[in-house]
């Protein structure tokens, strides 16, 4: 196998669940260092676009073209606008707010990143366009519940058994954006 991280078991039981990557998707990796989502997603898609995206390096992988920056910095969505020239028909997320120790803040942090991927990708994926995000359940997880449910038609949420079971981390799974 040699997945860089954990997490890819995570992402190939998402896509057993709901079939969002096919061979032609165009998908955007928010948050993908070390690569392990990006690397999944690499074996599935051969004639799509893979676009990974971290403030952190990560090496590189094949098929795979690597943007290192923050999500929310000026001027991001352009760039990946430009890579794909179209909007997309995934977008990934598996962010985590960097650990405090303060499992409460933690939570807060890693779900406030979670309604800002959702924001993002509302102006970049396709009307038809899958999210995924990483989120916990904590006292503000049905702020982003209901932020996903006004901005997605269908909203489900899956704990894949790779997660550890002491771990509050759910995915988010997100279909059909709403339109005007």
């Amino acid at each position: 196998m040699g997945y860089r991280s954990r997490s890819a078991f995570k992402l190939i039981e998402l896509n057993k669940k709901y079939k969002f990557i096919k061979k032609n998707t165009k998908l955007l990796d928010i948050g993908s260092y070390p690569g392990g989502w990006s690397q999944v997603s690499s074996k599935i898609i051969i004639n799509g676009k893979i676009l990974s995206l971290d403030i952190k390096k990560m090496n590189q992988i094949e098929n795979v073209s690597f943007l290192q920056c923050n999500f929310l910095e000026e001027g991001t969505k352009e760039k990946i606008l430009k890579f794909f020239n179209e909007k997309l028909d995934v977008v990934l997320s598996d962010m985590a707010a960097n650990t405090t120790g303060n499992k409460s803040l933690d939570c807060i942090r890693t779900n406030q990143l979670c309604a800002d991927v959702i924001e993002f990708s509302s102006k970049i994926l396709k009307s038809n366009g899958v999210l995924i995000s990483k989120l916990f359940m904590g006292e503000d997880f049905l702020e982003v519940k209901e932020l996903a449910k006004s901005t997605f038609k269908k909203v489900q949420f899956f704990k894949p058994e790779s997660s550890r079971n002491e771990s509050k981390e759910t995915y988010l799974h997100c279909s059909i954006l709403k339109t005007l």
